[in-house]
């Protein structure tokens, strides 16, 4: 997600007029700081998802619930579309996430039914 370079060269601010590296200093300062807030809002996002996981656990309910991913999505592209933000992207983005939740709510109902009690 951050702007690194691709070749041992391209990185390389040399010769670079001041004005334009310090542009591009502070430019990619603000998106390391926009990747460590994403970060830490994904964690809070899977420590409230793992809560709904072990719920769904003790009262057997499915991992999934296609209904509510559906409007999740249709949701999410609303927004995307109100953000200036590619909704296709958007939905790959989420439909990552909403797998991975889901993985995480099939390992807790395993773990619940054999009586283990581990994080995923």
């Amino acid at each position: 997600m951050t702007d690194h370079p691709t070749t041992p060269d391209a990185g390389s601010l040399d010769g670079i007029d001041e004005a334009v590296r310090a542009e591009l200093t502070s430019l990619r300062e603000s998106i390391d700081n926009i990747d460590a807030a994403v970060v830490h809002m994904l964690a809070e996002r899977f420590k409230a998802t793992q809560r709904v996981g072990r719920l769904k656990a003790e009262h057997k309910l499915p991992a999934a619930d296609p209904a509510r991913e559906r409007d999740q999505i249709k949701r999410l592209r609303e927004l995307a579309a109100g953000a200036h933000l590619d909704p296709v992207f958007a939905e790959s983005f989420l439909n990552f996430i909403i797998a991975e939740v889901i993985r995480h709510h099939e390992k807790i109902a395993s773990d619940t039914v054999t009586g283990q009690n581990e994080r995923v």
